[in-house]
């Protein structure tokens, strides 16, 4: 990187690389990537070191950070928040410029994840957890009653790790990587599992399926779960991920961050509305058809399950892409025309296409998992795009992700209530 300077500009205040960090809100190191995309100019400081930043070009830059985040605007317009991660744009989403679907199609689970967090592709890839920490995940989760759902058990397992990690504390990227790499595998090696496996090793949605399927998987199941993985490892400001960015605009470590996210994906307008769509599922091919199954849940003016997105006017493209793997595994058939049937049922009155809940009812279903399996795989696959978001929102202005409340109550002073 070379320091710029200005054929001619007035003299002023000049900031050291510190000092203009402080008033940004970001890294050192920030400030260096913000002179290397031409939003600052730097000057050589004198005797040769570090660099000296002209103060009111960095205050300008300031508020502009400010507006664009949207943060504290008081506009009341929706939170706009610049990410380089995920695109969504006619119905299409691209991971880092890259079209998700055809990364998933090509690359693991592991490999699309190294994508998102670095923009460099590694192949071959794997996360291992170690023996220790899953160890201390395992006792954990294995402490909480039988009935306890999937998420509880990932949430108690991203803090059991946290508390066995006394470096979790360090925010720098290489930390943060690191702690990625660990997290993910101990939360999959804190299930209990169902079917018996080898160890924690190998790619992991190997280990996953044993997590959530008594059957033996053949390697087109496997192929499907892993670009199911891949495929929903971001979308965007998802409300899951909007709390990530909060709590790591807070400079929450990593566990938390993601802490932060399993707290809001359990609800059923998120990670929890592929069970609702596997339930359905179910419903249908006990049926025989999903007429009278789409009749009850209208009757009882319930939105159905699995269909449509708010994101995508025409069709799903995570779900085309799930659809088309397994359509080639031949188990999946009923279930895979029990969701063309519920489609087809309900385009007589709504032209919804199908979207990715009801592709992983499809999997779920026909691999013998439960219904909260698609939850499971849900909250796996997405805390990578957490940690992305987390470690682009620590290079960010500290507390940018606190906007101004618009107080409705009554007008003070008010009477001391008796």
């Amino acid at each position: 990187m070379r320091d710029q300077e200005p054929l001619s500009r007035p003299a002023g205040p000049r900031l050291s690389t510190k000092e203009a960090a402080e008033l940004l809100g970001v890294k050192p190191e920030t400030v260096y990537a913000y002179v290397s995309r031409g939003q600052l100019t730097s000057r050589r400081a004198p005797g040769g070191r570090g660099s000296t930043f002209d103060a009111k070009e960095v205050e300008a830059l300031a508020r502009r950070n400010r507006r664009d985040s949207g943060g504290g605007s008081g506009s009341g317009g929706e939170l706009s928040v610049r990410t380089r991660i995920t695109l969504i744009e006619a119905d299409r989403y691209y991971f880092r410029g890259v079209d998700a679907t055809e990364l998933a199609a090509r690359h693991s689970y592991e490999e699309v994840a190294e994508w998102l967090w670095t923009g460099q592709m590694r192949p071959g890839a794997t996360f291992t957890a170690p023996e220790a920490a899953a160890a201390v995940a395992r006792r954990a989760v294995d402490a909480l009653p039988e009935h306890a759902a999937p998420t509880d058990r990932l949430r108690v397992a991203a803090i059991a790790a946290a508390a066995a990690d006394p470096l979790r504390f360090d925010l720098s990227e290489e930390a943060v990587l690191g702690t990625a790499r660990v997290l993910i595998p101990t939360l999959v090696a804190a299930l209990p599992p169902v079917l018996h496996d080898h160890g924690d090793g190998g790619p992991l949605a190997h280990r996953l399926w044993t997590r959530l399927s008594g059957r033996p998987a053949d390697e087109a199941s496997l192929r499907a779960l892993d670009t199911a993985l891949a495929l929903l490892v971001d979308h965007d400001l998802a409300a899951s991920t909007l709390a990530v960015r909060v709590a790591a605009s807070a400079r929450a470590h990593a566990y938390a961050a993601v802490s932060a996210g399993l707290g809001v994906i359990e609800g059923p307008l998120h990670g929890a509305a592929s069970g609702l769509a596997h339930r359905l599922l179910l419903d249908v091919l006990d049926q025989g058809s999903a007429a009278p199954v789409i009749a009850d849940e209208l009757r009882a003016g319930r939105r159905i399950p699995g269909l449509g997105h708010r994101l995508y006017p025409g069709e799903d493209p995570r779900a085309r892409a799930l659809f088309g793997l397994l359509e080639q595994i031949p188990r999946a058939e009923p279930a895979f025309a029990a969701a063309h049937d519920i489609v087809a049922t309900t385009a007589r009155h709504a032209p919804l296409h199908a979207n990715v809940d009801l592709a992983l009812a499809v999997l779920t279903a026909s691999s013998g998992m439960p219904a909260a399996a698609g939850e499971t795989i849900f909250a796996v696959a997405r805390t990578a795009g957490w940690i992305a978001h987390a470690l682009e929102e620590y290079g960010e202005r500290p507390l940018r992700m606190r906007p101004s409340g618009h107080y409705v109550g009554p007008r003070p002073p008010q009477p001391l209530p008796e």
